[in-house]
């Protein structure tokens, strides 16, 4: 990023939920790649829906020119729990051996709705066929959600699909309960295409370059092996640093040097002809940032 100062101004509410400081570490740290219009869309929608950016709740994906915000499954999680009369949702996976029986029934509506009858386990299980989530609320009917694997083929197939295959289970079942804890407690996020700045605008921001800042505070022991009472050199850390990079390219689903390549010239942002340690942390938050996006790309 320049180190060009660009003023930028902010909604009440990005005033009010986040301070300068914090300001400075989402835009260095979670949107580097953002315009000035991406990222006060971003930061508003954060602010106004109450979410986190540091506990993954919200993320500000983009790959070349397509820029998008994306709500985590925790997301709708977090914000059900706020709502009155929460109670923890019951969610399952329905395998291929599993005795499965469900009814449906008219609501007060007369909208149809479903209940789970029965379901055992057996095992082998076989493989998955399917998911429910049952959201529960006091006072209120529980609302119970399905989803049928051949209704979602494409997830398996599509952009996200080596997530969705190596974690199967977690993927299908957070894809149910995010729909029911929509249905049941009146959410609505939805993904954004970033094409335009928030209505209103007010104080300006002064936006500077403080990727050093918001990364050299952070212990880096915490990122470093483990090596007891031995002193760390800068060397020993630096290659500590780089054996997570590769790791998290393979998280990632990259797999050979040209690739590994593409997505370090797009979002490793190195000002000299070494990286330094703040900016090899920022791109492996960055790396975090995609890996739990992806984990959580759940289309509803």
């Amino acid at each position: 990023m320049s180190n060009k100062s660009t003023a930028l101004t902010l909604t009440p509410e990005i005033q009010e939920a986040f301070q300068p400081a914090v300001l400075e570490v989402i835009r260095t740290s979670l949107c580097p790649t953002a315009s000035d219009a991406e990222f006060l869309l971003f930061a508003h929608k954060a602010a106004s829906y109450g979410l986190d950016p540091f506990k993954n709740e919200i993320f500000f994906i983009k790959y070349g020119q397509q820029a998008r915000i994306q709500f985590a499954a925790e997301a709708y999680l977090s914000k059900a729990r706020e709502k009155e009369g929460f109670q923890p949702p019951d969610t399952q996976t329905v395998c291929a051996n599993d005795t499965f029986r469900a009814k449906k029934y008219k609501n007060e509506k007369g909208e149809d709705e479903w209940e789970v009858i029965e379901h055992e386990v057996t095992f082998p299980r076989g493989a998955i066929v399917g998911a429910y989530s049952i959201a529960y609320r006091d006072g209120k009917r529980p609302v119970t959600v399905f989803v049928d694997k051949e209704h979602i083929a494409h997830m398996y197939t599509g952009q996200n699909k080596d997530n969705w295959n190596k974690w199967e289970p977690d993927m299908i079942g957070k894809h149910a309960e995010q729909r029911a804890l929509k249905k049941q407690y009146g959410l609505e996020f939805g993904d954004d295409q970033l094409n335009q700045q928030p209505e209103y605008v007010t104080n300006p921001y002064e936006r500077r370059d403080v990727t050093a800042e918001s990364t050299e505070s952070e212990p880096l022991k915490t990122i470093a092996p483990d090596k007891g009472d031995k002193e760390e050199t800068p060397v020993d850390r630096t290659k500590a640093l780089k054996t997570q990079i590769k790791a998290k390219y393979q998280a990632l689903g990259l797999k050979d040097k040209s690739e590994f390549d593409a997505h370090a010239a797009e979002f490793f942002q190195v000002k000299g002809e070494i990286p330094t340690e703040p900016e090899i942390i920022a791109y492996l938050k960055i790396m975090d940032q995609q890996i739990q996006a992806a984990a959580d790309d759940l289309p509803v």
